[in-house]
């Protein structure tokens, strides 16, 4: 089983460096096998979020499994994150306790608003920016009241991150977004490293462009690993968390295990030069 590292967040909390994404992951029986697989590996930190539909079956599944394993709540790192729909004053806080009903899990280890615009409205008005921060506010009263442990933003630019230190009481302990060699947001990890705040990635390995470039697979035959598993070390080895997603039990077990070998600085110096901008993912720049 895998020994994970953790990153202390600015709450002086832990959490691991190395998670499980579940976006698609849907239907009890398809989340009972993931997460019976990934507990057994090591897996202990899960992400999900309301609009993934699965925080549901991810509470049923962790009640059977987590006595299979010897493992408490406290052992698990839960994330779920604010739909767009819910933004706002009060409804952000309501929707967070509906998360942790449907969750059956008391409290959340990590709570993020997952979107800086709230849904139905045009990405220029200028009404998503009230939205953000009723939300975090609302965000903050959860923390105090320990319905959640941290809280942070997903998706969120400089910009925003930047009008978010104007109201907020309380910094992010986390920003996730996307980040991989073909896009590589300097700016994000100075800002963050500027306000201790912790970056974690998603879509790390799914990358197409990337996964078949000849350096990263170059990289991956000289250190005998998959271009998979370098790109996620790429990550970890400059202290960014990753959360891949698979159900495919092969996936989890490839995924995980990159824990005994290290790529040199050139081969990540050289790794970051593949950017290009590139996004799979939601593009944050246009909102309000």
């Amino acid at each position: 089983m895998a020994c994970i590292p953790s990153v202390t967040l600015n709450t002086a909390l832990k959490m691991p460096l190395f998670g499980l994404g579940t976006h698609k992951a849907v239907g009890y029986s398809n989340v009972y096998r993931m997460l019976d697989e990934a507990l057994k590996l090591g897996y202990r930190l899960i992400d999900t979020a309301a609009v993934y539909r699965n925080e549901e079956d991810i509470g049923t599944c962790l009640k059977e499994l987590l006595p299979k394993y010897g493992l408490n709540r406290s052992d698990i790192f839960i994330t779920s994150k604010l739909a767009p729909k819910d933004q706002g004053e009060g409804a952000a806080y309501k929707a967070c306790v509906k998360s942790i009903e449907r969750l059956e899990c008391e409290y959340l280890d990590l709570y993020l608003i997952h979107w800086p615009g709230k849904q139905k409205l045009k990405p220029h008005d200028v009404r998503n920016r009230q939205f953000r921060m009723e939300s975090w506010l609302d965000l903050e009263k959860l923390l105090n009241d320990g319905l959640v442990k941290n809280i942070g933003v997903s998706n969120y630019n400089v910009r925003h991150l930047d009008d978010m230190l104007t109201y907020s009481t309380i910094p992010p302990a986390v920003l996730q977004v996307e980040y991989h060699p073909l896009l590589v947001q300097k700016d994000l990890v100075a800002w963050c490293q500027k306000q201790q705040v912790h970056l974690q990635a998603y879509r790390s390995i799914a990358i197409e462009e990337g996964r078949s470039d000849p350096l990263v697979i170059g990289v991956a035959e000289k250190h005998a690993k998959t271009v998979s598993q370098v790109l996620l070390k790429w990550a970890i080895q400059q202290d960014i968390g990753v959360i891949p997603k698979s159900t495919n039990e092969d996936h989890l077990k490839e995924n995980i295990d990159i824990w005994d070998f290290d790529l040199t600085q050139d081969e990540i110096t050289d790794l970051e030069k593949l950017h290009k901008g590139t996004r799979f993912c939601w593009d944050p720049t246009p909102m309000a």
